[in-house]
């Protein structure tokens, strides 16, 4: 069946959502997607950060909904038409969901290891406001220990639940999920356990902010002073593939996650013996640079790149719209006329 998003027309299977639809045109068609994770079934439908108007609801009932619809639940229909970029609403419905995302959470991102690599930042920067509405106090939570591997910042988790989801289609023993209602939900374990199954560090790529981090990178490096390589090993783990990203400062191996594709979704998880524990590059088969978006944080300063050469006008900067200044000093790049040096001779200038 064919469908149409922001006039651009593609066909597409029965079952397909309309961000799937979406990320197969590519583009600034392409919502953005807090929640949604294509790896973990069930994922979607909860941070709303991906509503677009559908326009045309098929070509059997072609009634526009009335509605803005979450993309990542909502299924395709033939005849469809989709506005994303191109709606006012949708955009002024994307600033306000991000505006409310931003409500309780801190502004930790100069402290943050998630910076630079945060879903977040990247939808505040496209969708955020400079000014916050919100005078109230934000929720604070004490902090809590889940674990030796897993540095667990629920003042800055969205319940975005796609940690809860990994540990529920990954292992058989989820100890941790959503705890209370309302303003007062957050993520914790059950009665303080500790999260220690062998896959528990994959909620730490799934997150899409720094709620969840890696304790043997904490506080180390920014992701941008680090060089990402693409390596494997032999791992002898069940269900886990040993191909991961090695962040390398200098000879030294620094973190080592799943590596992800253009959406921030792990191709692959890994286990945490190839996470945690094998940080000697020996211990690795290094297979070359990690690809990166060009608009990445990580791209940025890149010594590939060709750079334009940059010319700073420095006496024009600094003097700029005071020309009587210029002559009062008497710039030899401006030199005082016969009468303007009669008159500074006399002290008149």
């Amino acid at each position: 069946m064919k469908v149409t998003i922001d006039g651009q027309e593609i066909e597409v299977e029965a079952g397909t959502t309309i961000l799937q639809a979406a990320r197969m045109i590519g583009g600034e068609s392409v919502p953005p997607a807090m929640c949604y994770y294509s790896k973990l079934k069930g994922s979607g439908g909860k941070c709303r950060c991906c509503l677009v108007e559908v326009a045309k609801g098929s070509d059997a009932d072609p009634r526009p909904m009335p509605k803005l619809m979450a993309s990542c639940v909502t299924g395709c229909m033939d005849g469809m038409e989709i506005n994303s970029k191109n709606s006012d609403r949708v955009r002024e419905a994307r600033q306000s969901v991000t505006e409310f995302l931003l409500i309780n959470h801190p502004l930790d991102c100069p402290i943050c290891d998630q910076a630079g690599e945060c879903d977040l930042q990247d939808l505040s920067f496209e969708h955020g406001k400079s000014k916050t509405r919100f005078i109230e106090e934000k929720r604070t939570f004490e902090p809590e220990d889940i674990g030796p591997n897993i540095q667990l910042h629920m003042n800055r988790c969205i319940l975005c639940q796609r940690c809860v989801q990994v540990a529920d289609q990954l292992t058989d023993n989820r100890v941790h999920g959503v705890l209370d209602r309302g303003d007062h939900a957050n993520i914790s374990t059950c009665i303080s356990k500790a999260i220690d199954n062998e896959f528990s560090g994959n909620m730490i790529d799934v997150c899409p902010v720094g709620a969840l981090t890696d304790k043997t990178f904490r506080f180390k490096s920014r992701v941008w002073f680090n060089k990402p390589f693409n390596a494997h090993r032999e791992c002898t783990t069940p269900g886990c593939c040993g191909k991961t990203t090695v962040w390398m400062f200098g000879n030294e191996i620094q973190r080592v996650t799943g590596r992800k594709d253009q959406y921030h979704e792990v191709e692959d998880f890994i286990c945490n013996e190839c996470r945690f524990d094998h940080k000697d590059p020996a211990d690795w088969v290094i297979e070359g640079p990690r690809k990166f978006d060009k608009d990445s944080v990580i791209n940025q300063n890149n010594y590939t790149q060709k750079l334009d050469t940059v010319h700073i006008a420095t006496e024009e900067g600094i003097l700029k719209g005071r020309e009587q200044d210029r002559k009062k000093i008497s710039m030899t790049a401006i030199p005082l006329n016969k009468e303007e040096q009669e008159e500074f001779k006399n002290g008149n200038l």
